[in-house]
This record gives structure tokens, C-alpha cells and sequence, in this order.
């Protein structure tokens, strides 16, 4: 998708350099680049192997092995608008910002009413809290950006991505960014379509990796931490403090219920407002499940992590 979008860019491709790195892939990657490079020969790619098999570490061997004066960051699961490159440079060119970026168009990564579900709860509020780049109309600075581009010499006055984190490890640069008194802008003129897992236990697993990976960055970031992110940890810490302290104290068990019954009954507004917006009753109870599988995995893992972090302390 990545390459096919290539071909829909308004920036010459004869002035773009293209590095791709590929983590020791087993399917059919290597001989669908080996096809593109063949039939566009003007456009310079360059495929490199990412050993770590890793994102911080093949995004670090890319930078290393690109040439130019910008750097653009593209990633699987999303597919950039024509003008995305274009307007990225722009705005870079009008110093907007030392990394800028857009905002996602949340596609289904599947042909089915759970995928269909996921992505609208991938860009809900209630799902996401205030992760701008998921839905807002209007730009201006923000805390970080999916993907991003910035300038080659910032590498050189802040770092590379962190490969001690294997998830948030553009949250992270951003954070070092904003430190260092940069700036990240958000463009909602820079569009790209992001496809979203495509199951319930894809899902699971993605807000997990997300959740465990959050709390390890913000030992080094505290002062990061924003609303959004504290609440699910939060949520669930109540559940379970709530759920074991209600066997053996009758008043708790209300507590623990009162709770549980208004998050479904908040989950089921949100299905139920979003069945009717799009006239898609097919999704009527697929964005809570979404909603809530987002929420209990990313919150449980947040907590998991940081109990690691006090144990080995």
C-alpha cells in the first residue's frame, strides 16, 4: 500500500529518496519491492535489513542510511493522501514545527462488523481521550503526531528513537523534542488512512503492548503524562481493588456494581449514538466491546508494567 501510494504523490519522485526497512520479512516483501524498483527506475529506494526486527531500530538504521536534507516517516498499516510528502515540507519549510505531522483517517483492517467497529472506536473520544490526530479538523501544537517528518539535522541535536522501547517510541522522541524546546505541529492538511486491527484479540494485543510500553517511558517522563492516559490504569486499579475488597465488605459490593454499571451504560450510549449518526446497527455493541477491550488492555498492562518496575526497583 505504502508503495502504490508512492505513485499518487504531487512531490516529484525523481527528488525523493526512499529507504525501507525490512525485519528479516518472510512473505512476499521482498519480491513486491523488487517489482516497483523495476518498474519505476527514476525513483531511488533502497531496502535495508532491520536485524532487531524491531520499529525504534529500523527506523534508526533507515535515518542512517538517508541522504536527504528530510526526513519522512511512513509506516505499515496506513496508506499517506497524494499531498501528504508535499505538505509535510511545506510545512517544515515555514518552520511550523521541528517534527510535524498529520491527522489519521481510521479505516477497517477487515471486510466484517467487528473490524468495522474497531475502527470507529479507534477514533472516539471515549476511546482515545484528547489524541487529537485522531479526529480534530483544526491545526496547531500538539504533545506528538503519528509518524511525523523533521529535518535530518535534528537527529543530530536531540538523538535517535529509542530502541529500549519496542512501542512509544515516537511519543518518547517527541517528548525529547518538546524538551529541548522544539515544537510538534499538527496539519490537519496532512492526511493518511490508517487501517485498524481487524479482531477483538488483535486489538487486545496491540492496546497491550501499548499500555506496558507507556508506563516504561513515563519513568523516564512523568511530567508526560496526560488525563487520557491515567484513566484507564485508573479504571481498571478500581476494578480490582473494588472486586476483592467486595468479598468481604457488603457496602463495597454496591460501589463495585454502581461502577461497573455505569461504564457499560456510558459504552452503550456510544454504541447506541454512533448506530444511529451512521445508520449502521451492525456496530450497535461492536464499538463498546472495542471501547472497553481498548481501555482494559491498555490499563491492565499499564499497571502490569509499572508493578515490574517496583518490584526491580
Amino acid at each position: 500500500m505504502l508503495l502504490s501510494a508512492l505513485n499518487e504523490q504531487t512531490y516529484p519522485l525523481d527528488e525523493m529518496e526512499v529507504i525501507i526497512a525490512d525485519g528479516n520479512s518472510t512473505d512476499r516483501t521482498r519480491e513486491v519491492i523488487n517489482a516497483y524498483m523495476g518498474e519505476h527506475i527514476e525513483l531511488s529506494i533502497t531496502v535495508i535489513d532491520n536485524e532487531k526486527r524491531t520499529i525504534p531500530a529500523g527506523l534508526n538504521t533507515a535515518i542512517s542510511a538517508a541522504n536527504g536534507e528530510f526526513i519522512v516517516r511512513l509506516d505499515a498499516h496506513s496508506m499517506p493522501d497524494h499531498k501528504y510528502i508535499e505538505r509535510c515540507f511545506e510545512a517544515l519549510k515555514q518552520n511550523k514545527g521541528e517534527n510535524v505531522g498529520g491527522i489519521w483517517e481510521i479505516l477497517p483492517g477487515a471486510r466484517s462488523d467487528v473490524a468495522r467497529s474497531i475502527a470507529i472506536a479507534a477514533s472516539h473520544p471515549i476511546g482515545v481521550g484528547d489524541a487529537r490526530y485522531r479526529y480534530t479538523e483544526n491545526a496547531g501544537y500538539v504533545d506528538t503526531v503519528p509518524f511525523g517528518a523533521f529535518r535530518r539535522d535534528l537527529i543530530d541535536r536531540i538523538g535517535p528513537y529509542d530502541e529500549t522501547l519496542l512501542t512509544n517510541e515516537d511519543y518518547e522522541f517527541n517528548a525529547r523534542i518538546r524538551n529541548s524546546g522544539g515544537r510538534i505541529w499538527l496539519d490537519p492538511s496532512i492526511r493518511s488512512q490508517y487501517f485498524a486491527r481487524a479482531t477483538l484479540t488483535s486489538l487486545v494485543q496491540q492496546y497491550w503492548r501499548y499500555g506496558y510500553w507507556k508506563a516504561k517511558m513515563l519513568k523516564r517522563y512523568p511530567e508526560t503524562l496526560r488525563w487520557r492516559q491515567a484513566l484507564p490504569p485508573i479504571f481498571v486499579l478500581s476494578l480490582i481493588v473494588f472486586g476483592l475488597a467486595a468479598i468481604f465488605f457488603q457496602p463495597t459490593r454496591w460501589l463495585f456494581g454502581l461502577e461497573l454499571a455505569l461504564y457499560i451504560l456510558v459504552l452503550m450510549a456510544v454504541g447506541l449514538e454512533t448506530a444511529l449518526k451512521k445508520r449502521e446497527f451492525s456496530v450497535l455493541f461492536g464499538v463498546p466491546a472495542a471501547i472497553a477491550a481498548m481501555h482494559l488492555a491498555w490499563g491492565s498492562a499499564f499497571i502490569w508494567s509499572s508493578f515490574q518496575e517496583l518490584v526491580n526497583i
